[in-house]
């Protein structure tokens, strides 16, 4: 194998494909990254089996052939390179690495023994889909996944397709994360993505100047193709929770509030609230919300001003949580919905369903 290309072409799409690279793995192959040389192009591969990054590149090439490069000490390296030209060859697995004055080498390992996982989009449902959306849908939603990883396939996202709509739901039993958009579909289709592979395809189309995406699926894989990107997923097993069961239909307490005015109040409140659970007070009466905690290190209470329909409430939350969810919607002012002091609260937008979130109360002293 020999080729030349540019340092900053090469590093960019390692930096992507890298992202797939296993680190609990036996299998010493997947430690690293595939690199394959053909016809003056250059295909990398990284894949922790779950999932599968490749990315290709042109470059100049005098003789073809597969290696896998060790991925932590060869990064590191062509990182701290010239942005110049990169000269890589190989023989018996040898790594030799020239640019301007440098020169270096590195052990490699046999390319026949990297257990590639590949995913062809031949005959599999198709949608396009603006990268932009697609990424607000899994950000917007990936944080609500479980992490407790007993919990099947509460530690994925859902993505639910039907003929004009796409959702992204995600639930964690203190929680539930629901987006949607509409797109239309050549099918209805349900699949669970892994909450950590979903966060890494965000972290790809971060790297990635495409507006559009194809996302070619079945009932078991998923496949991103991006230009010169292709990111193959292998889908989570089960039957996902019935989410629309779950979610009150009639809720008696409308509070219309200034989103950024409530993380801000709970932010501060979360400081002085006690440290196990972090609880947080929300006392609603006429047009005022006020927001309290109290620990054996202090207190802290805040008054907001709100458009409320329905009666008083007063109901206690993990601040945490609700930071999260206030913090992925871009609204300016939503509507919280409320029933009684032990059911969910769900959270809504002012006008239309492009979001829903819902979130359990915890139990609070009233004395």
């Amino acid at each position: 194998m020999k080729f030349t290309c540019n340092q900053q072409d090469l590093i960019k799409n390692i930096n992507i494909v890298s992202k797939a690279i296993s680190t609990r793995t036996t299998i010493p192959t997947l430690k690293g990254i595939l690199f394959d040389v053909k016809d003056g192009k250059l295909k990398m591969t990284a894949s922790d089996m779950d999932i599968t990054i490749e990315s290709t590149i042109d470059v100049d090439s005098t003789e073809n052939g597969t290696l896998v490069v060790p991925s932590s000490k060869f990064i590191d390296y062509i990182r701290k390179l010239p942005h110049e030209n990169v000269e890589i060859t190989s023989e018996n697995n040898n790594i030799n690495i020239k640019c301007l004055t440098s020169s270096s080498s590195i052990v490699g390992m046999d390319g026949s023994e990297y257990p590639v996982i590949s995913y062809s989009e031949e005959g599999k449902n198709k949608i396009t889909l603006n990268k932009d959306t697609l990424s607000n849908m899994i950000r917007k939603t990936s944080f609500a996944v479980s992490l407790d990883q007993t919990k099947g396939v509460l530690t994925g996202v859902l993505l639910d397709i039907d003929e004009d709509s796409i959702k992204t739901v995600a639930i964690d039993g203190f929680r539930m994360a629901y987006n949607k958009v509409n797109e239309k579909a050549e099918r209805k289709e349900k699949f669970i993505i892994l909450g950590k592979l979903a966060n890494d395809i965000n972290k790809i189309f971060s790297d990635i100047d495409e507006d559009e995406v194809e996302f070619y699926y079945d009932d078991k894989n998923g496949l991103i193709k991006l230009d010169n990107v292709r990111v193959s997923i292998r889908f989570l097993a089960g039957e996902f929770i019935k989410y629309n069961d779950i979610i009150p239909k009639d809720m008696l307490i409308n509070v219309q509030v200034n989103r950024n005015d409530v993380i801000n109040a709970v932010e501060r409140a979360s400081i002085m609230a006690d440290g196990k659970n972090n609880t947080i007070r929300l006392s609603i009466r006429e047009s005022v919300m006020t927001i309290s905690s109290n620990s054996e290190e202090g207190g802290t209470i805040e008054d907001l001003l709100i458009k409320k329909t329905g009666d008083d409430i007063e109901i206690g939350f993990n601040a945490r949580y609700i930071i999260d969810i206030l913090k992925v919607i871009d609204d300016e002012d939503v509507i919280l919905n409320f029933n009684s002091p032990i059911t969910p609260c769900v959270i809504t937008p002012v006008d239309g369903d492009r979001f829903i979130y819902m979130l359990f109360p915890v139990r609070i002293n009233n004395n």
